[in-house]
């Protein structure tokens, strides 16, 4: 069996940390935490559970820590996690059995034609339409996308165009890397991805007060972004960031994709996800007054 490293970057994560490493517990070789100088619990309570904690200065962009805790990894096979992030018995136990495998074996286990299969592929297409190709044509499989189920105010969002929410987490070592640009960036492959089925819980935010704190650093970083492209702040900027751009997305997750099968939390989540556009775009004309 290949060793497994479980990586984290952390901050101030004590609410969720015990959660997350207690689900990988029993299948992580070694456990790394790159914390950036968390003022709670965080580093104590990793450390309860073996974890090498390291310590690195606070980076605006986060997959600069990511890439810190990805680089001290010493197994074949990486798994990166967020701490708000759990693995399900299901999923953890289908890790041990792929890192175990054969390039042969891996690309036998895929079944084209099943309708789980389909769905996650046209989703990993989403995703490279949005990012470019992800991977390498190279014939090896080294990187998995895992399907995150994500847990929005309590409850599972499994429509809106949501779920798969498919992220690369699962890596050989020395196959992967964060170009460290961009909030939103995709991690980089050398080589084929393919795809494990079990889900990977996401407690993003079980309160709305924790959803409007995420948001707001998020929306910091997309001004930033912004200014860094010279987004026009106009008259057509506003149009395309506070009108076209909220409106098609709330259209395409509430309506398109049935987040409205979701209930109250669908509607949430797609009227704040439309948002995000108007509130980044303000911030960024305040700050060209400033």
């Amino acid at each position: 069996m290949e060793k497994l490293s479980v990586i984290l970057a952390t901050r101030n994560e004590e609410k969720n940390i015990a959660r997350c490493l207690g689900s990988v517990k029993d299948i992580a070789d070694e456990i790394i935490v790159v914390d950036e100088h968390s003022t709670d619990r965080t580093t104590e309570i990793a450390e309860s559970f073996g974890a090498k904690v390291y310590l690195e200065p606070h980076h605006e962009i986060f997959h600069i820590t990511k890439e810190k805790a990805l680089e001290k990894a010493t197994g074949v096979w990486i798994l990166q996690l967020d701490a708000d992030e759990e693995v399900t018995p299901e999923l953890a136990r289908e890790i041990k059995e792929v890192i175990g495998m054969t390039n042969e074996e891996i690309k036998k286990r895929i079944n084209p034609d099943t309708l789980e299969e389909t769905h996650f592929r046209k989703h990993q297409r989403l995703i490279e339409e949005r990012d470019g190709k992800i991977g390498k044509n190279t014939g090896v499989v080294v990187a998995f996308f895992i399907p995150r189920l994500n847990i929005f105010l309590g409850k599972p969002l499994r429509y809106g165009g949501v779920y798969p929410d498919g992220v690369i987490r699962l890596v050989k070592n020395g196959k992967a890397r964060f170009p460290q640009k961009s909030v939103h960036e995709q991690i980089e492959v050398d080589g084929e991805v393919s795809w494990l089925f079990n889900p990977l819980k996401h407690y993003d935010s079980p309160t709305l007060r924790r959803y409007l704190s995420r948001m707001n650093r998020y929306t910091d970083l997309q001004a930033g972004e912004f200014r860094s492209k010279k987004v026009k702040a106009n008259f057509l900027g506003f149009v395309s960031y506070c009108l076209g751009k909220p409106l098609y997305t709330f259209v395409n997750i509430y309506f398109r994709h049935k987040g409205f099968l979701d209930g109250v939390a669908g509607f949430l989540w797609a009227f704040f996800s439309a948002m995000h556009y108007p509130i980044a775009f303000f911030k960024y004309v305040s700050s060209l007054s400033q």
